[in-house]
């Protein structure tokens, strides 16, 4: 399919004339200082679905987005995808759950305009924002054995990182937070260029704005994460988006074995299709706990398990049912803020296993990213079957129930529909 991406949803500049509303009220997080923004790029007016009281429905208005800073870029967004934890940030209140807000952080977009100093991307470049920063600077960065960007270390700061400071104000002049450094739901957003991935526009969209965040997490646990060897076995606790990715991704590493955990059965015929072999659930084992099934079904384990529900009860069950000896359990689920996880020692001690978190599956946003679209454009890695509604922007509320009732995996919203 071709896509004109010169005139999908594109909105005229707004002049600073008419922007008198942006710099009337002082705020708490202020907005940027325009003189500092790149010299003739002006504010824009665009919609949003706006988070206004958390657990409520989003509110779409109209809101004003300012010139990109020094190293950051502003792009129009062509799609955007619904992930967990926009749902869960979204039941949060304060502090996490800081409103007015922009959720979003699964996209496809073009970059409209750039600040000062940025040279990897210029307007008209086809681009996928993501949460995780590739600075290609600090010595994790520069490292192979590292995602984890020390310069821009994660974080749910709702400002941009920086200089500080929010893109977003509503007509009324009161500034709208930032949200995993993309805010995907609206039709412009600011993204610092640590954060931006500069791709191939033949890849479709409503495909490329998966490796924003799940399925590459998913994907990569399994391949850059856990390091799955062929013929291996791997255990996945819970089916969703994460867990089918990383069902994908062992598949294509070549496990021979592929074990799927969920308590909700209806998950299971699904999960076949991404290459689950085996399924058990969690819900009818009676007087057994899971990890004495898998046990007994592996005779000693499982040599990777994959916690993707984001419960300490079940990093404790995947790490009982992992091989001693080489056996891996990584961690991608998120549990609540402040959960602790409680290990025997001398399991550890012991057992020679290993248990490690993985942040967006291990993967190097500006190199790695590239090898997944290799990957589906050969038709290896299968993102078509991940892919299960879409729907236009003005019925982004359709897409947060179809994901907390279970209805879909991912569900992506076309911002020109």
């Amino acid at each position: 399919m071709d896509f004109n991406y010169k005139t999908m949803n594109r909105r005229p500049p707004l002049t600073q004339s008419q922007d008198d509303a942006v710099s009337s009220p002082s705020f708490q997080i202020s907005l940027m200082d325009e003189s500092s923004a790149v010299t003739g790029v002006q504010s824009i007016r665009c919609r949003a679905a706006v988070c206004r009281k958390p657990g409520e429905p989003l509110v779409i208005e109209e809101i004003s987005v300012a010139p990109p800073m020094a190293r950051e870029v502003r792009i129009r967004i062509i799609c955007t995808s619904l992930c967990h934890t926009d749902i869960s940030v979204w039941k949060l209140k304060d502090p996490l759950g800081i409103v007015p807000r922009i959720l979003g952080h699964e996209a496809f977009g073009v970059v409209e305009g750039v600040g000062e100093d940025v040279n990897e991307v210029k307007e008209g470049d086809t681009v996928i924002p993501t949460f995780m920063a590739d600075c290609g600077d600090c010595e994790d960065c520069l490292s192979n054995n590292s995602n984890l960007c020390s310069k821009f270390p994660f974080s749910m700061s709702s400002v941009m990182p920086r200089h500080g400071t929010s893109r977003f104000t509503d007509l009324n002049g009161e500034v709208i937070h930032h949200f995993l450094y993309v805010s995907s739901f609206s039709e412009y957003t600011v993204v610092d260029v640590a954060y931006v991935i500069k791709v191939d526009p033949a890849i479709p969209p409503n495909r490329a704005c998966l490796l924003s965040c799940g399925v590459a997490t998913g994907v990569g646990a399994a391949w850059k994460t856990a390091n799955v060897k062929k013929g291996s076995t791997v255990a996945i606790f819970g089916l969703g988006s994460i867990g089918l990715a990383v069902a994908e991704g062992a598949r294509l590493c070549g496990a021979s074995r592929i074990i799927g955990i969920d308590i909700n059965p209806d998950k299971f015929e699904v999960a076949k299709k991404f290459g689950v072999t085996e399924l058990l659930n969690s819900g009818r084992l009676e007087d057994k706990s899971v990890s004495q099934v898998i046990n007994e079904m592996t005779g000693g384990g499982a040599d990777y398990c994959f916690e993707c529900v984001g419960m300490a009860s079940l990093v404790q069950e995947a790490f009982a049912c992992c091989r001693q000896g080489w056996g891996k359990t990584i961690v991608l689920g998120v549990e609540k803020p402040g959960a602790i996880l409680s290990l025997n020692f001398f399991d550890i001690l012991l057992r020679g296993k290993t248990i490690m978190g993985s942040l967006y599956g291990g993967l190097k946003p500006k190199s790695d990213i590239h090898t997944l679209i290799k990957w589906y454009t050969e038709k290896k890695l299968e993102l078509d079957k991940f892919v299960t509604h879409e729907i236009g922007f003005g019925d982004i509320n359709e897409a947060f129930d179809l994901l907390i009732e279970g209805k879909c995996l991912r569900c992506v919203i076309w911002m020109n529909k």
